[in-house]
Order: C-alpha cells, then sequence, then structure tokens
C-alpha cells in the first residue's frame, strides 16, 4: 500500500505534472470565465517550468545530499559484503536485448565492480525489483548479475535480492539474506544524493554500513543563478533533488528512520 501510494503521489507531485495540472487548471478556469484565476495559474506554472528549466535550482537542492557521505579515506582495510542498492538500470531494453543497460545512476554498478575487484573475497549483495507500478521485465538483480558475470565475478560471490521495490524493502530484504556477513565489514554503494535515506534505514533496521556514494551530479558550491545550457537536464536534476528530499521527510514521518537528515 505504501508504495503505490508513494507512486501516485509523486506522479501528481513531481514538478513537470506540477506545471501540468496548473496549465489544466487555467485552462478549466478560462473556460469557466475566470480570468484572473486563469492568469494566475498560468503564472505560476511558467514560474515552476521556468525555474525547474533555466534554472541551476536543483543542483542547490541537491549539493547537500551528496556532501553529507563521503567515500570513506582511508578505505577499509578488510571488507566482508558489499550491498548494491537498484536503480541505475533501464528495465525494458536491459530485459528485451537481455543486456545491461545503464542509466545515469549507472556509477552504482561500475563502483560495486570496482570494489568486488579490490575485496575479491567479499560476498556482493544485489538489491533490486521492479520500481514500476507494472511489471516491464526482469528484476534489476537479474540484469546487474549479468553485468557482473561479464565482467568476470564469480557468480558463487553475487547474491540476489530481486523483490524489493523501494529502498525500505531494500533494506528488509537485504538484511534477511547477510547472514554471516552481517557481523563484519558491509559497504553500501548507491548514489551519493540517495545515501542519507539508505544510510538511515540501515541504522534503524540495525545495520552499520559504510557508506560509499557515487554517481555525483553536482559540481560543488555554486550560487542561484539561470543556467540555459541543457534544460532537459535541469529539470531531471530538480526533480530528482526534489523527490530524495521528499522521500527523507515521508521516511522520518513514518518511522523508517531514526533521522530526518541522516548524517555520518
Amino acid at each position: 500500500m505504501f508504495f503505490l501510494a508513494s507512486k501516485v503521489f509523486w506522479l501528481l507531485a513531481q514538478p513537470l505534472s506540477v506545471v501540468f495540472l496548473l496549465m489544466l487548471g487555467a485552462v478549466v478556469a478560462l473556460l469557466r470565465g475566470k480570468k484572473r484565476l486563469a492568469l494566475v495559474a498560468l503564472f505560476l506554472g511558467v514560474l515552476v517550468h521556468g525555474t525547474v528549466s533555466f534554472t541551476n535550482l536543483g543542483y542547490l537542492v541537491m549539493q547537500p545530499l551528496e556532501d553529507r557521505f563521503a567515500v570513506p579515506s582511508p578505505p577499509p582495510e578488510t571488507v566482508d559484503a558489499i550491498i548494491m542498492l537498484g536503480g541505475a538500470t533501464l528495465e525494458r531494453p536491459s530485459s528485451a536485448r537481455q543486456i545491461a543497460e545503464l542509466n545515469d545512476a549507472g556509477d552504482r554498478l561500475t563502483t560495486t565492480l570496482w570494489l568486488a575487484q579490490t575485496y575479491p573475497s567479499a560476498k556482493i549483495f544485489i538489491s533490486g525489483g521492479s520500481g514500476a507500478l507494472t511489471d516491464e521485465g526482469e528484476a534489476e538483480a537479474t540484469t546487474a548479475e549479468r553485468f557482473f558475470l561479464a565482467f568476470g565475478i564469480a557468480r558463487e560471490r553475487l547474491v540476489l535480492e530481486g523483490a524489493s521495490r523501494n529502498t525500505d524493502e531494500n533494506v528488509a530484504n537485504t538484511k534477511g539474506l547477510l547472514g554471516d556477513s552481517g557481523d563484519g565489514n558491509i559497504v553500501l554503494v548507491t548514489s551519493a544524493f540517495h545515501m542519507p535515506r539508505s544510510v538511515g534505514i540501515f541504522e534503524k533496521a540495525g545495520l552499520s554500513v559504510i557508506p560509499w556514494p557515487t554517481d555525483y551530479r553536482t559540481p560543488g558550491p555554486q550560487w542561484f543563478g539561470f543556467d540555459i545550457a541543457n534544460p532537459v537536464q535541469n529539470v531531471n536534476v530538480s526533480t530528482v533533488a526534489i523527490k530524495e528530499w521528499v522521500g527523507l521527510l515521508i521516511y522520518y514521518w513514518t518511522g523508517k528512520t531514526s533521522a530526518l537528515f541522516p548524517a555520518p
């Protein structure tokens, strides 16, 4: 129920949906003769669209998320388990073509591969099912398995968890698979913006992890300003950042994390 509710909520609350609903509201208000209301809705729609498309707002919102945790320095001498959270592949082409097609978060896979080669005795736990409302293909854990096998990682090192649909289920399902590995050094790999919420859920579940953030999208500290180089990318970064902050709020309110903004 939580999964379905979160999907429906974000379908309506993401920036482009807000713009569409405001434009739709403006048309309805105009047809009903409420010109002032239509102008207000139109103005708000243009404001939201212009802000997320042609400014660096998304990067400013994402920056604190990415800066919350750093790659461990020095790195641990030994690692018993590496947990990679799903969200790094394109489900439909990967399933249809039996490949591992990476998306913007593909660094989760490449970083985990590097860690697997650096710590050859560590078990690799791949947690990821399908985050879609409808079944669009194989679980991401299966896609990721294909990726790691292609790069020479032994099958017996891989532990697949392909039932989870969100981060909360990632943690709950992976915890039950860790076994003896749960008593050693556990490295957690996910996107830097996603690390605070992920660490908070693992801590709530009683698991201590070593965060290894990857997939950085922000260039560093900056001031608010116009950014017209790539409006589509700006919309994407804004959407991801806003969704993550909303996720932090909801997970804290529902008791899935013990802190609003988990820290090291």
